[in-house]
């Protein structure tokens, strides 16, 4: 390097010492660097427009089962698991048969719709026969009416018996046949309201269970969701609808849902995102990356990381002008890599320093000092 050079540098950094001290708000904006000054020092400008490939984030993510594609079994009664009829893993179709229980309580539920039937059963021939009786001029209407309220209770009495079997998970055909025959099953048996896979199974044969408890589970793994970290800070980047690429593999998805809630620990946002298409490659629980471009505004800017200075808590690029450069505020709103984007009062075509930022900083500095 020149003597000259060599000096030149060595102004620069004693501006800086001198002026660490001083707020960028009393800084001149605009300063002088001559053309030579710029070839010497090896700055270089680009064009805002055309700075390369958009940002890029790359984020943790999770595979998981969508809430809706997802069946927990569990019994409304407490019982004792007797037989189990599937495996982990197993795929099941819908209405297949998963376990059978036997419960005290169960038969005491059947008891109970027996008895509601034959109660509905004799209030509607005695309902029957008053009407007729009515018919002939041999009782009073008011015997009718009674015997029509019996039969509206009897009948609310049946429907809340075949109610307490439907949510113990017995079906309207079971139901119907203990009421007409009169004889009640042994043991309730599970079936599975949708087709899927077996991914766990939590029942252990002869240990008994309590109501609601969680037995086994069926997932719908043909469409899958990825649960997203992002950066609290970052969140605003992404809207609902946004694409975004798993890393290493052609498969796509798309933003369904942004969580309005901060993860404590973390300080991230959960971001779920719908797979397009099959999910064949993918399992639920897998832990992987993804690429999120940041969302472009019109007043946005992809810039080299390179060309972005920093004085304290605020951003700035040089922005090149008839006799020197400008320092001009920004805010950065996203980076990735060696690039990043930033927000501030730019235009298309504008040119900034991408190279020697730490030179035009020191001679920005320079003017407060010699100031």
């Amino acid at each position: 390097m020149k003597k000259r050079d060599l000096l030149l540098h060595a102004c620069l950094t004693l501006a800086v010492a001198l002026s660490g001290n001083a707020s960028a708000a009393e800084r001149p904006a605009r300063f002088a660097v001559a053309e030579k000054q710029m070839r010497s020092l090896g700055i270089e400008l680009a064009a805002l427009q055309g700075q390369g490939a958009p940002i890029v984030m790359r984020l943790p993510a999770q595979v998981i089962v969508p809430p809706n594609r997802e069946q927990i079994i569990s019994s409304s009664l407490a019982g004792l698991p007797v037989q189990l009829f599937v495996q982990q893993n197993q795929q099941v179709k819908q209405g297949a048969p998963l376990l059978r229980i036997v419960s005290a309580e169960f038969g005491q539920l059947q008891l109970q719709l027996m008895q509601a039937n034959s109660r509905a059963t004799l209030a509607r021939q005695a309902a029957q026969r008053e009407r007729a009786l009515l018919d002939e001029g041999i009782i009073a209407q008011r015997r009718v009416e009674e015997t029509q309220a019996s039969l509206k209770e009897s009948e609310a009495a049946l429907a809340q018996a075949k109610a307490a079997l439907r949510l113990a998970g017995v079906s309207a055909a079971a139901i119907a046949r203990i009421a007409s025959s009169g004889q009640p099953d042994d043991g309730l048996t599970l079936y599975a309201t949708q087709s899927g896979v077996i991914t766990e199974i939590d029942v252990k044969l002869g240990l008994r269970v309590e109501p609601s408890t969680a037995l086994m589970r069926i997932a719908q793994t043909q469409r899958l969701w990825l649960e997203i970290q992002a950066p609290a800070t970052d969140v605003g980047n992404w809207k609902i609808g946004s694409q975004l690429k798993l890393q290493g593999r052609d498969i796509r998805a798309r933003i369904v849902s942004i969580s309005p809630v901060v993860t404590t620990n973390s300080q991230t946002i959960a971001i779920r995102a719908d797979i397009d298409g099959s999910a064949n490659d993918l399992r639920p629980g897998e832990l992987l990356a993804v690429d999120m471009p940041v969302t472009a505004s019109a007043d946005s800017w992809d810039v080299p990381l390179a060309a972005v200075a920093h004085e304290g808590k605020l951003a700035y690029v040089f922005l090149r002008t008839a006799d020197g450069f400008e320092a001009r505020p920004v805010k950065v709103i996203a980076s990735a890599g060696q690039r990043v984007r930033i927000q501030g009062a730019l235009k298309p075509d504008d040119k900034i320093a991408v190279t020697g930022i730490v030179a035009l900083k020191g001679s920005w500095l320079g003017e407060k000092g010699g100031s």
